[in-house]
């Protein structure tokens, strides 16, 4: 079975101050990381190998590319050598601008890493300095120029919306740079504020200037229409692609496919189960790779977990769910369990059904946190 491979980096110079991942500033403790990670690598490689193949791997953080480009090849290398990945396979590398190097991009080349996604988040570098981030606009453009001199243009951006104190004009610029520089996949997402950040402390005191909900819907529908005017095939509520390069990896959790997470924090979803390791730095290192010492969460995926799951996660994508497919997968219809959400919503223009396929409308898509939870079961 062709499943998917996720693998944690938690080291970042610092912390953007929207940022909820489990990421912490790098302080020597990148070898020790690395040996406790290949580790594990190891012990997974031997339990799926001959069982499954990798046909998508995303290396994400905190920040993979902070690491020195010794200690990222021997992940890369570890991950190449241990596991059975397809020859199509779609191989992502998490960054920031400023942090690539050539040794970075040439450990890329030599492993099978394919694709690189860059947080940039926005182009004005007052933008940049008022949200943590510690690159300014012309790294960006460095690092970009970096990789397409070594021969990779597989290259996702990150671009962010409703900052505070964010114009809509800043928003149109950075939009139209991100298309100016011919990028096969941009990502777009809205601010959301985070307990535990810094600009969640900043907003439970009151400091925090947010952007208006209505300012929020015109910044995301000028996204959605100008990169439709751009040749982008919107694919996703967040993601648009050229040519077809969607982030298949991406799409294997909307389609709640299987995966193995690996790395402190990381969390997999294997035969119905899904797991989290630990966040504990020493604990992870104290574990050696072993699962049983790694994993301190299991939880089985019931039929009603999963077809909520499948539900709200498939209906992300623009192309939505499949009704075969859910009877395929439950043994049951879809109208029998959803039948009421399915046919108000449809009433309200909400959701289309056509032939074999049931997905949100233009409307729907501003609506869809409101349509996901109506199929929550009770």
């Amino acid at each position: 079975m062709k499943i998917g491979l996720y693998v944690h980096i938690p080291f970042c110079h610092s912390k953007c101050y929207y940022c909820d991942f489990l990421s912490f500033p790098n302080k020597g403790q990148e070898e020790i990381y690395v040996d406790a990670l290949v580790k594990e690598i190891q012990h997974y490689g031997l339990k799926v190998r001959g069982l499954h193949t990798i046909g998508s791997l995303f290396i994400g953080g905190g920040t993979p590319t902070v690491l020195p480009p010794f200690l990222l090849d021997c992940v890369l290398e570890a991950i190449r050598l241990n596991f059975d990945i397809e020859e199509d396979a779609e191989w992502t590398v998490e960054s920031n601008p400023g942090t690539i190097l050539e040794e970075h991009v040439e450990s890329f080349k030599k492993n099978g890493v394919n694709r690189v996604s860059l947080g940039l988040q926005a182009v004005q570098n007052h933008q940049l300095k008022q949200i943590g981030r510690i690159h300014i606009f012309e790294d960006w453009k460095r690092s970009i120029m970096l990789l397409r001199n070594h021969g990779m243009t597989n290259i996702n951006t990150d671009i962010m919306f409703a900052l505070p104190n964010q114009t809509m004009e800043e928003w149109q610029d950075t939009v139209e740079t991100m298309i100016a520089y011919e990028l096969p996949h941009i990502s777009a997402y809205s601010l959301i504020i985070e307990e535990g950040t810094v600009f969640g402390k900043k907003y439970e005191e009151g400091t925090l200037k947010t952007i208006d909900e209505e300012t929020d819907r015109q910044m995301y529908t000028f996204v959605k229409e100008r990169l439709k005017e751009a040749g982008y095939t919107q694919y996703e509520i967040s993601n648009w692609a050229k040519d077809g390069l969607n982030c298949r990896h991406n799409e294997l959790y909307w389609e709640c496919g299987f995966y193995l997470g690996l790395g402190l924090g990381a969390h997999g979803y294997m035969d119905e189960i899904r797991y989290h390791n630990t966040v504990v730095f020493n604990d992870y290192l104290t574990a050696k790779g072993q699962p049983d010492k790694l994993v301190t969460e299991r939880e089985t995926i019931t039929p009603k977990i999963a077809m909520e799951e499948y539900m709200f996660l498939g209906l992300r994508m623009l192309k939505g769910i499949s009704i075969g497919e859910f009877y395929k997968k439950f043994g049951v219809s879809i109208f029998e369990i959803y039948r009421e959400p399915i046919e108000k919503w449809m009433k309200e223009g909400i959701l289309i059904h056509n032939k074999d396929r049931l997905f949100l409308s233009e409307q729907g898509i501003d609506l869809s946190n409101q349509v996901f939870v109506s199929f929550l079961l009770d």
